[in-house]
């Protein structure tokens, strides 16, 4: 994950190493040479890609590329939302990052606790989809979990459940693909991590940011620290409205987007939900190099 910008960045390796500070881990071993089935579990596959986006940021920064960009707001898909509060200025890094870390750790726990899963619906739209779940359930927990884009909502729930919408989507005129995930996160299933992660939100120190943040819950702006205690509780059990938050940027007059992190994803979204605006993606070293040429 962004081995490059590491090896290209000081602001980035500066990164890591406070992150080795907080976790008593060298993160950058664990991104960059694994192993694998380590990194791929979600109690270390957050902080990672938490620490990864934010050390994009700051070589961003140092190279002087956020100035330029300039944002005016920020958003994040479910992790993703972390890294935006970071960067807007709600949260310390070294808060975020242990907020996230216990995160993983408590979703990790509620997904071994359960038989969970996720699927990803093809070319169905909300009341479809709801549909589905609703026949496919049969008693057990399944329910919208991500509304990424339009043609493409994701849902989770009991496992048994995601194979049964998974034999079903055909006949709702949708393609399901279940997805590799530890647990059915952003659904019921998630309770325990709730109350868990609630704790540590209570004692997070959060501050009103200099740059207004859409949660995923409401997709709506943060209207101040509580707001993100709150939001944040619920994002862990509730779907994530990334599609909706999207649309209200592009309402209120943002037409200009950055993707900030690991992979290409939300570039790849945006094209779906909104193709009269531009989506720029910083997930590898290019743009150093653009600043070096």
């Amino acid at each position: 994950m962004c081995k490059d910008v590491y090896e290209g960045s000081d602001a980035a390796r500066q990164v890591f190493a406070r992150a080795q500070e907080v976790l008593g881990i060298d993160l950058a071993r664990l991104c960059f040479e694994g192993p694998a089935e380590k990194l791929d579990t979600t109690e270390w596959s957050q902080p990672a890609i938490f620490v990864t986006s934010v050390a994009v940021w700051h070589a961003l920064k140092a190279a002087g590329i956020a100035d330029e960009l300039n944002p005016q707001a920020m958003a994040g898909l479910s992790l993703g939302e972390y890294t935006a509060l970071h960067a807007a200025g709600w949260m310390s890094f070294e808060d975020a990052l242990q907020l996230v870390a216990e995160r993983g750790r408590l979703m990790q726990a509620a997904a071994e606790s359960t038989s969970g899963g996720m699927v990803s619906i093809m070319g169905a739209d909300e009341a479809t989809t709801s549909r589905l779940c609703e026949e496919a359930a049969m008693g057990e927990v399944l329910s919208p979990a991500n509304f990424n884009c339009p043609g493409q909502i994701v849902i989770s729930g009991a496992k048994s459940a995601c194979e049964r919408a998974t034999g079903l989507a055909e006949q709702h005129g949708a393609r399901a693909i279940p997805l590799n995930v530890a647990g059915a996160f952003h659904s019921d299933l998630m309770g325990p991590a709730v109350e868990g992660l609630w704790k540590t939100l209570q004692t997070t120190k959060i501050t009103r940011g200099q740059i207004p943040v859409v949660a995923n819950v409401s997709a709506g702006y943060y209207d101040g620290p509580e707001g993100v205690r709150a939001s944040l509780r619920e994002q862990v059990a509730k779907p994530i409205r990334w599609q909706a938050s999207i649309e209200r940027l592009i309402a209120d007059g943002f037409d200009r987007f950055a993707e900030v992190g690991p992979g290409r994803v939300l570039t790849g979204m945006m094209r779906k939900i909104n193709r009269s605006v531009t989506a720029e993606n910083y997930s590898t070293s290019a743009f150093l190099e653009r600043v070096s040429a």
